[in-house]
């Protein structure tokens, strides 16, 4: 075989396996992209039915606001709505940019960047939201006992708020640790699937 065809044919070669490098690559990438969506849709499910009833929720209670007919009643009632309505949509929202994050056009490095930061946002909206439940906790139960059962608590119940606080306080606690410990593991999961894209770059 002549220099100038084995050139040829060498040249042939290195294109074919740079070309077989690229489709590698992309399948790669978006094997990895459907395990990291697939995770992150994890924390889309629970909290979008979470959300659901939360709205509902809402829905429900200005439908009754009428019957909350003292000013700190509704005081509590405004709180109440507008915490089930904004603490859903921020989560929602938080979980929705980690979700769009740019795997295929990002570098490795920017990439990891971008999901430390929505991590770390989706993580904070979580901490915050338990500090409030504990606030939703005291403010949201004179509000539900006036809708449903037409008592100021307040007034007439009294040790009804002393004794169903400790309780759900320790309830709450437990569930929140639980769950923040829930959403942390699967956060940290996907941040694991995202390393793995330099793995498999390198052994191509």
């Amino acid at each position: 075989m002549e220099l100038e065809e084995m050139q040829t044919t060498w040249s042939q070669l290195s294109d074919q396996l740079e070309h077989q490098k690229k489709l590698t690559n992309t399948l790669i990438m978006e094997m990895t992209k459907q395990r990291y969506r697939s995770k992150i849709g994890i924390l889309s499910r629970y909290e979008g039915l979470g959300a659901v009833i939360c709205f509902a929720a809402a829905i429900l209670l200005m439908l009754q606001f009428q019957k909350l007919d003292t000013w700190y009643l509704m005081a509590s009632g405004v709180f109440t709505v507008g915490y089930i309505i904004l603490l859903p949509v921020a989560v929602l929202r938080s979980i929705n940019a980690m979700k769009s994050i740019d795997l295929i056009n990002n570098t490795y490095k920017d990439t990891l960047i971008a999901y430390a930061k929505k991590q770390k946002q989706f993580l904070r909206t979580q901490r915050i939201g338990i500090y409030l439940n504990f606030i939703l906790l005291a403010v949201s139960l004179p509000v539900v006992v006036k809708v449903f059962k037409g008592d100021d608590i307040f007034v007439t119940n009294t040790e009804l708020l002393y004794g169903y606080i400790p309780f759900m306080v320790i309830f709450l606690v437990l569930f929140s640790k639980w769950g923040y410990t829930k959403y942390r593991n699967v956060t940290d999961s996907a941040s694991e699937i995202l390393k793995d894209l330099e793995d498999g770059s390198r052994q191509i």
